[in-house]
């Protein structure tokens, strides 16, 4: 899902230190671990001389990496074993006829039967569009411009530049509106200007690509050829005025905060104010600017290109944010590019596995629910505290034994970690999503309606108290994070799931390897 939340969190991966392989003794199916492995070893390299092929590289020969993914190992081990467990929650779901309306039952089956009814979504084609595609022909000024522009990023197609409330990151007690440069359809601007084959490739496979999508969308070639140059052009003047990755890199130089009519200096064209309250977001005072340049280049390309420009380009954001959720035409052509074209994916995945990631990521937290119930080992929310209490522990005596850090700096050090907050497992509150509709119709729409819920609960937090309970993963999430502004470390629970291990809890000695060690 397009999501226009960015988490502030540091995203971790939780490096697994162990491998496993089946018992030849036909007896025994459980994993063996902590074992040389000579099947994996391949004795074609010179341990002294390439020591990690030597090591795995037999690993590699017997597991090459599926076409539907770009990269295997014990992530993509652990994530298969989650979505199987999850798609088995969604299809007892969806078989669910009787089940009340807006119970988290109902949602997630009929969520999942949509993506999964494929004759309804071949024989709508893009018809779930046509109301959105009628909004931004209905544009007539900037004024009205501005008010699409609102509702685009309230359904998880934003442009031209990035939005979202987060916590302040110079003060941690309070939320803030963050506005960034943003608005292009390649991965970020050095897309647009690299001049090595594979990049100017891209490019030239990209107007392609957007020119496709125009025709599916039943304009003629001369029309679409038109429009995917011009969006070439908007997108690489976007890119002009965009900071490198590398210059996004320091948190000082990208935070700027100021005045809401300030921005409105900038980029005159766009009254902020008006776009806040477009939004729902009242008295907004001050917002957090990450490249104030940005939207003074913005300003000069609503001078440059006309309002049907830009409503050209506001069809293509939205038809870019959801193909994947419509027929197999758009949905092939929109792989054909970002799957195999820019990522080097030789083929989709299963159409299940998309669905089943998809609900996930769009009803994560009623999933949770059912998750933690129906598939955690018995203990294992208190297991992980017990883990990650430990580890504070050996970690403060450690502290005191140091013969390099002062004692003032030691007293700091020992308040920070005993302050740490540990979430682990899953949530004691789970988010409402009460005021979620799902139903059977079309899954893209399905798609809309859950991120204009998760949308709203983005902006709900404006103008209230940090709320440090919350969480920005879910317990089925094979991942963690450390989030240095609340000072927490997040563990979701299915970190604790081990192959070999399915259904019950594996002994300390391998989960303090897992989850300790990394």
């Amino acid at each position: 899902m397009n999501k226009t939340i960015r988490l502030s969190s540091v995203a971790m991966i939780c490096a697994v230190a162990f491998v496993f392989t089946q018992c030849k003794n036909n007896k025994s199916k459980e994993a063996v671990f902590i074992d040389p492995l000579p099947s994996h070893i391949d004795s074609t390299y010179m341990a002294s001389q390439d020591f990690f092929m030597y090591a795995n590289n037999g690993w590699f020969k017997a597991n090459p990496i599926p076409a539907s993914e770009n990269g295997n190992g014990i992530f993509r081990t652990i994530q298969d074993t989650i979505n199987n467990q999850i798609k088995s929650v969604c299809e007892s779901s969806a078989a669910k006829t009787d089940v009340a309306k807006g119970s988290n039952e109902q949602k997630i089956g009929d969520f999942y039967f949509s993506g999964m009814d494929t004759v309804a979504i071949e024989k709508a084609g893009i018809t779930p569009l046509n109301d959105e595609l009628k909004r931004i022909d209905g544009v007539s000024d900037l004024n009205s411009m501005v008010a699409q522009l609102a509702h685009m990023y309230r359904i998880g197609a934003g442009c031209p530049f990035g939005f979202y409330v987060n916590m302040d990151d110079k003060n941690s007690a309070q939320y803030a509106v963050f506005l960034s440069q943003g608005g292009l359809g390649l991965p970020e601007r050095d897309y647009y200007f690299k001049n090595d084959a594979r990049t100017a490739n891209i490019r030239t496979e990209y107007v392609k690509h957007i020119t496709a999508m125009f025709k599916l969308m039943g304009n003629d070639d001369a029309t679409a050829t038109a429009a995917a140059n011009k969006i070439m052009s908007l997108e690489t003047d976007l890119a002009t005025s965009s900071r490198t990755m590398a210059d996004r890199r320091d948190p000082y130089k990208n935070y700027n905060k100021m005045a809401v009519d300030a921005v409105t200096k900038l980029n005159p064209s766009i009254v902020y104010a008006n776009f806040l309250n477009e939004l729902g977001l009242k008295n907004v005072d001050s917002v957090v600017v990450g490249q104030p340049e940005f939207f003074s280049g913005l300003e000069k390309y609503f001078k440059k290109y006309s309002l049907a420009d830009w409503k050209t380009y506001m069809k293509w954001n939205l038809i870019n944010s959801f193909a994947g959720y419509l027929s197999k035409p758009f949905d092939d052509q929109n792989f054909a590019f970002y799957g195999t074209i820019l990522s080097g994916t030789k083929e989709q995945k299963p159409r299940w596995k998309r669905v089943v990631e998809q609900t996930d990521g769009s009803l994560g937290e009623l999933i949770g629910q059912v998750y933690v119930k129906d598939y955690l080992p018995a203990g294992s929310k208190e297991k992980l505290l017990e883990i990650g209490n430990n580890i504070r522990n050996v970690y403060a005596e450690h502290i005191k034994k140091l013969d390099w850090m002062s004692d003032s700096t030691k007293v700091k050090a020992l308040s920070k970690l005993d302050k740490i907050v540990m979430k682990v497992g899953y949530p004691d509150k789970w988010k409402d999503m009460s005021n979620l509709t799902i139903d059977r119709g079309a899954y893209v729409l399905n798609v809309m309606h859950a991120n204009e819920w998760e949308f709203n609960f983005m902006l709900s937090h404006y103008g209230k108290p940090v709320d440090r309970t919350e969480w920005d993963m879910y317990p089925q999430t094979y991942n963690a994070y450390y989030n240095p502004s609340n000072n927490e470390i997040v563990v979701p629970a299915c970190n604790i799931l081990v192959p070999g291990f399915e259904g019950r809890m594996p002994d300390d000695a391998i989960l303090y390897g897992i989850i300790g060690g990394s």
